[in-house]
């Protein structure tokens, strides 16, 4: 295995130079009277080399050591060296935040990037789905860089970094809504677990106390009515075979698949140690990818107010055009989220001054009158506000994306056609659009996957349950995947999905994989990965874990 054990360690030392500190004033102050609300902001001056170093590392100037950070940031240094790319702005989400500026960049640019940067910065500080980040997460990953490079000197780095692969192989399989949830046990799970208790300690568990399973009632003579002596009692045997029976693990399915693993898989201290570095890392920057449309609308939205209203000089107006269209630019087979974020920010700003929202307007069917409709509420930008505080992509496409938007902007669906091979469009229909869209932004599109039992088949192997949304796992990528998990279970690893519209079992033993189709009892080894993509390509599209 090539090895990069130490890419770099970037070390501030450079202040802005005193041109920059004014116009840093002047664009955190106009910011402030626009009404944003950011930490203190600490902008940092970098080489193009020092650039895409720190974008290897996700904007942090340093890590744990691994091979990927060389890989990506010498594919982020050539595209940059050969004219292909550009990283104009990076900011990361601490208190104080900071961000970094190319010291190759004109003025103007530097003050654009400033006006997104604190767009950002606002962002990160009062959305809601990044209340539970780290803002200490600098402090965070050098500490993980140190753990990290004293198992490498103890253990080796070739054993390290081979057990990171497995690690970040399945990086994804966490539960990204973990910590906004507070999940709360069932009622009689209290009840059940001091029976269980009581047997353990060699008790003889009786029944349990009958008020756990009577409703509560107003006047006690109906009591008789409400709760059957007979019923309740049947309830309560029912409670006590229950707390006799074995206790499955998991209870209920759980989507997070690291924190299973770290909870109940035999790992040595040095693995679950890394395993845990890599699911903090994770979870710490699943908010951005359940925002990023979010807060990149955001950021250009404010940019975009900023320097047309407040801060380009009638000089620079014409290169901030220029540099701005780039960046909101659309290309071939991908969606912009600097593009998509900021007309829907524009859209709801304009709705709310003008009163396009609510059942009068929703049940109007004369489109000229829709389309003359104003109401002078002046509402937008509080309203872009309360947006940017509370929702994250899903929920704001979901709200937010009108069959209008879809018209005016020409949304479409498209896909392969299977006799030519080429791409073309398959619907503009507001619906399909948006279920699309939607399924793109569900799980940041990734496949759902839940564990649903620790003791398969009483035999210890751990069984994966697939939430099958019309699109098949790619089944090389899925084995693949299933052989890192039991690198880390120690144990075989199943899933249950669906392939070709049939119900399947995968079971990876660590040494090869075999597929049971549980409509019928035939098993057979999986083929070569070469004749599994053709099939995969013929069906269209396809999930990828």
């Amino acid at each position: 295995m090539s090895t990069s054990t130490d890419l770099f360690e970037i070390r501030f030392r450079k202040g802005l130079p005193e041109q920059l500190r004014e116009m840093q004033a002047q664009v955190e102050q106009v910011a402030r009277d626009a009404g944003l609300d950011f930490y203190k902001t600490v902008f940092e001056m970098v080489s193009p080399k020092e650039m895409s170093m720190l974008a290897a590392y996700g904007g942090f100037p340093t890590r744990y050591p691994h091979w990927r950070f060389g890989m990506e940031f010498e594919q982020l240094h050539k595209s940059y060296s050969y004219g292909l790319s550009k990283i104009y702005e990076m900011v990361i989400n601490t208190d104080p935040c900071y961000a970094y500026l190319m010291d190759a960049n004109a003025l103007m640019d530097q003050k654009l990037v400033m006006a997104h940067v604190y767009g950002h910065c606002d962002f990160f500080k009062n959305n809601m789905w990044f209340q539970h980040t780290n803002r200490r997460m600098i402090d965070a990953m050098a500490n993980h860089a140190t753990r990290v490079r004293r198992l490498i000197d103890r253990l080796g780095a070739e054993r390290v970094e081979e057990f990171i692969d497995c690690c970040l192989s399945v990086e994804n399989l966490i539960d990204i809504h973990a910590a906004a949830i507070r999940r709360q046990p069932r009622s009689d799970d209290a009840m059940l677990e001091s029976l269980r208790e009581a047997a353990r300690d060699g008790e003889e568990p009786g029944l349990p106390a009958a008020e756990h399973f009577k409703v509560d009632v107003d006047h006690s003579y109906m009591d008789g009515y409400i709760n059957p002596p007979e019923e309740v009692l049947a309830m309560r045997e029912e409670a006590l075979q229950r707390s006799m029976e074995p206790r499955p693990i998991p209870e209920r399915p759980e989507r997070d698949v690291l924190g299973f693993i770290l909870a109940h898989a035999p790992l040595h201290d040095w693995e679950a140690e890394v395993l845990a570095i890599i699911r903090e890392e994770a979870m710490y920057f699943a908010p951005q990818g359940q925002t990023k449309i979010m807060n990149e609308g955001w950021a250009t939205f404010w940019h975009t107010r900023l320097m047309t209203e407040e801060l380009a000089t009638a000089a620079e107006i014409v290169d901030y055009a220029d540099h701005h269209s780039g960046t909101v630019a659309m290309t071939p087979y991908r969606l912009n989220p600097y593009k998509l974020g900021l007309e829907l920010f524009r859209d709801i700003e304009h709705r709310w001054d003008t009163g396009r929202h609510g059942p009068d307007y929703e049940n109007c069917d004369d489109l000229e009158k829709r389309k003359n409709w104003f109401v002078d509420e002046q509402g937008g930008i509080e309203k872009i506000f309360g947006v940017r505080r509370i929702y994250n992509d899903l929920q704001f496409v979901d709200a937010f994306l009108t069959e209008e938007f879809c018209r005016e902007h020409g949304f479409f669906t498209y896909g392969k056609d299977k006799t030519s091979g080429e791409f073309v469009v398959e619907s503009r229909e507001f619906s399909e659009v948006k279920e699309r869209l939607l399924g793109q932004l569900t799980n940041f599109g990734q496949p759902i996957v839940d564990v649903v039992d620790g003791n398969f088949e009483n035999r210890g192997e751990l069984l994966l349950a697939h939430t099958h949304t019309g699109a098949d796992l790619q089944m090389d990528w899925a084995e693949t995947t299933l052989a890192n998990l039991v690198r880390l279970w120690k144990r075989p690893v199943c899933i249950q999905t669906q392939l070709g519209g049939r119900p399947i079992l995968i079971r990876h033993d660590g040494t090869e994989p075999s597929r049971v189709f549980l409509d019928r009892s035939e098993e057979r080894p999986a083929p070569d990965a070469a004749k599994e993509e053709g099939a995969a390509d013929d069906g269209g599209e396809t999930s990828r874990p």
